[in-house]
């Protein structure tokens, strides 16, 4: 039994013992502390740093561990040793097309090597019939497939519709061309999409006929393909959520925290929309109404509400095309290709996907919007004709800065590029193509237009700031790879496409961080490890700073973070 004396005492001992742990509480406790591994901030004022304190998702300090957990570390915060890990802000998706995400989930892949098993016409059908057989497709239901790579066909034997109609012959089956600008269908599919003999080949389009015949034989592509695109499979809400889920689990995986939909028709937009008011949304989404949809998407969706978050939904601009791809032999050029147009054609340098005159109309119609303008152009012919639109639209403030952004930009000439730091036009260039293409384009346009594909190191050199992107689907979202393809620009068949073009790994972070923040507006609150900055960011198994160049592609994505949050862990 204590006495008067020893419970005073005892009394004053845990009266001092509480000041003192009051005393060392913090101000502000952080919820989660980083540290014992490689911090990248992006942040060319504080590169790398020690440790980084988060706090109701956003960052409140970064600077060294011992300053930072006498500060900010409380009994409550959660301490991260990283292990050797790398820490960098999340990846934000310069472009790709957001809205097939939810797609693919229920289509079958058929990738070209290493990235698929579609190496010929076979394995293709092959691969789409093991698709169909293990999810139980019955009989009469449409199959779709992506992916599909002709460029490197052997031999130069191409999918065709009798191809398809001999291993699916009860089912409308459509092989989406990897290019995202057009597919391949068999006579039930083109019988669906209502293509016959009698429909005519619009302008800026190509629908192969069979030798002889006026039939088509199953590939369309560009403005033909458009009515395929305008007959999107209707989901119900449940399916929506699911399909968003699944998707955004794609970006997460691959370290990206903002998405972008690079060119969005009405119906996406309306998914797109449903799934973010049902609060599915584990990413930020930035989309880009196609500018034939601009005006039912207003009505829908008034201009006064977008460029701004509701439930990671933003309205970023609107998109137009110019031409199509330099891979499926149809983006714009002042040249020929050298192995002639898609359909055979003789002297063919492909052709614009609207004529000049209607292309100046849709520039102005987003000038007036007073919106940011996505354009997609990928020949130096199809980057003159908006040249030749922004004189004409702007020629009374040509230099005004409109938030142009030119999608693909790859065929690029170096006069060019003079005209985009005039003009401010912000490139984002697409360097996968030095891996997955470059054949193609060696065979249609030769070494020195080859080599200069994506000139990412003269863009930054003269001053410009550079997005990357991988278009996904046209190409696989793999940020490691497409990291890699800027710094090493390496073929399939592991020849340097452009040496001269070459960046740092420190410049192609870059471009998938702090300069895709500013090309959305957002450097304020993304794209580098500052304070008052989301806690976006994305944990690697290793420093693509420092590893061998070659070995970029081989980084592992460990951990995805979204405003201080695990979206995605490696298991």
């Amino acid at each position: 039994m204590k006495t008067p004396q020893l419970k005073l005492m005892s009394a004053l001992i845990s009266s001092l013992l509480a000041i003192n742990c009051h005393a060392k509480e913090p101000a502000v406790s952080a919820d989660t502390i980083y540290s014992g591994g490689n911090i990248i901030t992006m942040n060319d004022a504080q590169p790398s740093v020690q440790a980084i304190a988060i706090k109701d998702g956003k960052i409140i300090a970064v600077g060294d561990t011992s300053t930072i957990n006498n500060t900010f570390k409380s009994q409550q915060t959660k301490l991260i040793d990283l292990e050797g890990k790398s820490l960098l802000p999340g990846f934000i998706d310069a472009h790709s097309h957001y809205f097939n995400s939810l797609q693919v989930a229920n289509q079958a892949q058929v990738y070209a090597p290493p990235s698929g098993t579609g190496k010929d016409v076979d394995s293709i059908l092959a691969t789409i019939k093991q698709y169909a057989d293990e999810h139980k497709i019955p009989k009469g239901e449409l199959i779709i497939a992506y992916g599909y790579d002709d460029t490197v066909m052997p031999n130069g034997r191409l999918l065709n519709r009798d191809d398809i109609d001999k291993v699916f012959p009860d089912n409308p089956v459509r092989i989406d061309h990897v290019s995202m600008h057009g597919t391949v269908m068999n006579s039930l599919a083109l019988k669906k999409y209502g293509y016959s003999d009698q429909t005519e080949t619009p302008a800026g389009g190509v629908i192969v006929r069979k030798e002889g015949t006026n039939e088509p034989f199953g590939l369309i592509m560009e403005t033909a393909y458009l009515p395929v695109l305008a007959q999107a499979e209707v989901m119900s809400p449940e399916e929506e959520i699911k399909a968003t889920k699944a998707g955004q689990k794609l970006y997460a995986q691959n370290g990206i925290t903002t998405a972008h939909e690079g060119a969005t028709h009405l119906n996406q937009f309306e998914t797109i929309k449903r799934a973010s008011d049902a609060n599915a949304n584990i990413i930020d989404i930035i989309v880009y109404p196609f500018i034939t949809d601009v005006d039912a998407i207003l009505a829908k969706y008034p201009v006064d509400k977008w460029l701004q978050y509701n439930n990671r939904l933003k309205v970023g601009g609107v998109k137009v095309t110019v031409d199509g791809s330099p891979q499926g032999r149809t983006a714009r050029f002042t040249t020929p290709y050298l192995a002639g147009g898609p359909a055979g054609e003789k002297n063919w340098m492909g052709e614009l996907t609207f004529p000049q005159d209607t292309i100046n109309k849709m520039v102005k119609k987003v000038y007036d919007l007073n919106v940011p303008l996505n354009l997609h152009a990928n020949g130096d012919g199809a980057i003159d004709a908006f040249f030749e639109a922004h004189q004409s639209v702007a020629k009374d403030d040509l230099t005004k800065d409109r938030d142009i952004t030119m999608i693909h930009a790859q065929f690029a000439r170096k006069d060019q590029l003079s005209k985009f730091k005039q003009y401010k036009i912000r490139p984002s260039f697409y360097t996968l193509h030095t891996y997955y293409f470059a054949d193609a384009h060696l065979k249609n346009r030769g070494k020195k237009q080859t080599d200069y594909i994506s000139p990412m190191r003269d863009a930054i050199d003269i001053g410009l700031r550079p997005t990357n992107h991988t278009d996904f689907v046209v190409a696989p979202l793999d940020q490691m790879m497409m990291l890699s393809s800027a710094v090493n620009r390496l073929s399939r068949s592991n020849q340097v496409i452009g040496e001269t073009q070459q960046v740092t790994p420190l410049e192609g972070l870059k471009a998938m961080t702090i300069w895709a923040a500013e090309q959305y507006n957002e450097e304020m609150n993304k794209g580098s490890l500052e304070v008052g900055k989301l806690a976006d960011m994305v944990i690697l198994d290793n420093n693509p700073l420092t590893i061998e160049p070659t070995k970029i592609k081989d980084i592992k994505i460990v951990e995805t973070i979204k405003e201080g949050n695990t979206i995605y862990k490696t298991k």
